[in-house]
């Protein structure tokens, strides 16, 4: 079997230098596989961010028509992972895991209309009312198979209520873990599960190994 091209998607205000992100691909790195994953930068305009996301996904499936595509998007990078599952998953094999995701995005960033600066790059910007009127058009209110999605949400979240994402993906597998907060908390603890998910033995026995002899912890420590 094709091993899966992961594709994550970071969240609002984040970009590849988030820590869940650095987290994966030292993992990867370490493990020769970093070529199996792509964390690319988002612009924070949702229709542009959208059409990169779009495009790239497009060029994956033209150029590797039999890899699985596996999205692993957190926070509003599940509110895009799931536009692009529901637009691509009738053409090619995609699964998607959810990490805290944002459901309704465009309530959710009212207040944060008007200036802003990006916490990693530094860039500012301006957040107005058309993007929110751009997030309202990526809603989906239906699922085409719920099947596709794996809901991992911690209760914690102090910027998401994640009850919302747990009625939102109430057919889709699902692993709510008490306690947490909005970045994740021990995010490596779930990659057994994501890659188990994703179909790939092959990461899904690495990375059980490397959490059960504790190497994996004493890499993510370094972080």
């Amino acid at each position: 079997m094709t091993k899966p091209l992961y594709l994550y998607i970071h969240g609002f205000n984040s970009s590849p230098h988030s820590y869940k992100a650095r987290q994966l691909l030292l993992w990867l790195n370490s493990q020769e596989l970093d070529g199996q994953i792509v964390v690319p930068k988002l612009p924070y305009q949702p229709g542009v961010a959208i059409s990169l996301l779009e495009t790239l996904i497009d060029k994956q499936i033209k150029q590797q028509p039999d890899q699985p595509l596996v999205l692993l998007g957190s926070s509003l990078g599940g509110f895009y992972a799931t536009w692009l599952t529901e637009k691509f998953a009738a053409v090619h094999d995609i699964r998607t895991v959810l990490i805290n995701p944002s459901v309704r995005p465009f309530d959710l960033l009212e207040v944060w209309l008007g200036d802003n600066e990006n916490i990693y790059t530094h860039e500012k910007y301006q957040l107005n009312r058309d993007h929110l009127a751009q997030l309202k058009a990526l809603h989906c209110s239906t699922l085409s198979d719920a099947s596709r999605y794996l809901l991992l949400t911690q209760t914690d979240d102090e910027v998401l209520d994640y009850r919302q994402a747990v009625e939102m993906y109430a057919a889709s597998p699902q692993w709510v873990i008490k306690g947490g907060d909005h970045g994740f908390q021990q995010f490596e603890r779930c990659w057994p599960r994501i890659f188990d998910f994703a179909g790939d033995r092959h990461l899904q026995q690495l990375a059980q190994c490397a959490l059960d002899d504790g190497s994996l912890a004493k890499m993510m420590a370094v972080l």
